[in-house]
């Protein structure tokens, strides 16, 4: 009867402990996909510095060159709608920027639909204890 009870318990034991195995081989592979998904979240935020940093260089060039005409021409209203241009494309790329940079703070790219489950298997795990 001892035996019968030793060889349930390790049984149970055993099935335990290949449970919990499969538990994290499933949690591991959560955990790569969603790194996936925030890594390619960070890309694009990088995308959207980069066209944020292209616009600036543009409005830069046609603010300077705004600056060129309205010095030149001292009044002519080619220089100011070259100023106006520049200052919306200026607006454009903080818009980019902004956007960007906010996705790509750490709160963002935290994996946490993996921190969540592996939470509730780690209380799953010690109520079966």
């Amino acid at each position: 009867m001892a035996d019968t009870l030793d060889r349930s318990a390790s049984s149970l034991l055993g099935d335990l402990v290949s449970q919990v195995t499969e538990l994290f081989r499933k949690e591991i592979m959560l955990l790569r996909a969603e790194l996936g998904e925030k890594a390619t979240q960070a890309v694009t935020a990088c995308g959207l510095i980069v066209a944020a940093v292209v616009l600036a260089l543009t409005a830069l060039n046609v603010l300077a060159a705004a600056l060129v005409v309205a010095l030149e021409n001292l009044g002519i209203p080619g220089g100011w709608a070259a100023l106006i241009v520049g200052v919306i494309l200026a607006a454009i790329a903080w818009a980019l920027a902004s956007k960007g940079i906010s996705a790509l703070k750490a709160s963002n790219l935290a994996p946490e639909r993996a921190a969540r489950a592996a939470s509730r298997d780690a209380a799953l795990v010690k109520g079966k204890m």
